[in-house]
């Protein structure tokens, strides 16, 4: 067959300098300077893909909080166990922070750390005798806090909030439960049956377990109904506190409270689906805005603090 070419002599070009660019040294990294302040290195960031929206994300927060608008924290467990909790405390005590919502495993971690100053044990040798998750104080000291609770008609949060108070625990400064309790600052608790270790002990009661975390599932609803103009952060809960904030925000709006404009970020070491749909696409679509940071919880959730409190 006779080969056939278009011939590339008659394409149309245009002037470099009238082409629109997304990238222009202006947004470039700055080199730094030994013993170079913190504020020197966050304005030496690049403005550009994740670090101008790790920026975007800190102008939103700060605005929040100096408009008296919430900004609330949702997180797992292993935000906990990364050592981070000093953290999420002090952004609750400068007032940042106005609300926390953590899953089942995240109070089994903060109890541990309120009581002994360690948590975290080995699943893949525990579970070869059927010792994992056999810890005795561990499982009556929270099973006894919720159903303590639910014979008071309070949720799961604020029970264990109380009794580690309470029980004056050696590191309870170190609980984000506690101190939550201490500045009134809600902390709230999502909990699958099943999925704790705390469930597979005879002091587990489903009814009081069902029904404070449902207590606590209105109490975040409340939360989130005066979430205009603020943010809600999700911070490493690929699957629960996701579906939880969906179904939180659906709620807010049926009974008739705005919730259009505000803020939404999710950080996690990876990109998955609900948290994508649920915290960043959904929530956002009626003229909010949403933002997917990568990373290890142990560095992104210091990164965010001290971003957080230079601007504050």
């Amino acid at each position: 067959m006779k080969r056939r070419r278009v011939d590339l002599t008659k394409i149309k070009t245009i002037p470099l300098n009238a082409r629109k660019c997304k990238v222009t040294i202006k947004d470039f990294a700055r080199c730094g300077k030994r013993r170079a302040s913190f504020k020197d290195f966050y304005n030496s960031l690049p403005d550009i893909l994740a670090s101008q929206n790790l920026k975007v994300l800190v102008v939103r927060i700060v605005a929040a909080h100096k408009a008296g608008k919430p900004v609330i924290l949702m997180m797992g467990a292993h935000v906990i166990k990364c050592g981070l909790s000093p953290l999420v405390i002090d952004l609750m005590r400068r007032g940042v922070i106005k609300a926390v919502a953590l899953n089942g495993a995240g109070i089994i971690h903060d109890t541990e750390i309120a009581m002994i100053g360690r948590t975290s044990e080995d699943v893949g040798e525990g579970i070869l005798d059927g010792s994992f998750g056999m810890a005795k104080e561990t499982a009556s000291f929270i099973n006894g806090a919720i159903n303590a609770g639910f014979k008071k008609g309070i949720g799961i949060g604020e029970s264990l909030g109380e009794a580690i108070s309470k029980a004056k625990l050696p590191n309870r400064a170190m609980s984000i439960l506690a101190m939550g309790h201490a500045l009134d600052v809600p902390v709230t608790v999502h909990v699958a049956i099943g999925t704790d270790i705390i469930h597979q002990h005879p002091s587990a009661n489903g009814m009081a377990i069902g029904e404070g975390s449902l207590l606590d599932f209105r109490n975040f609803i409340y939360s989130i109904s005066a979430l205009e103009d603020g943010v809600a952060i999700n911070f490493g809960s690929a699957v629960i506190l996701p579906e939880v904030f969906l179904k939180a925000v659906t709620v807010a709006r049926n009974l008739g409270y705005k919730l259009n404009r505000f803020t939404t970020a999710n950080f996690d070491m990876i990109s998955q689906y609900r948290p994508y749909q649920n915290i960043l696409s959904r929530p956002t679509s009626s003229g909010g805005k949403g933002y997917n940071m990568i990373g290890h919880h142990e560095i992104m959730f210091p990164l965010l603090y001290r971003c957080i409190i230079e601007k504050i």
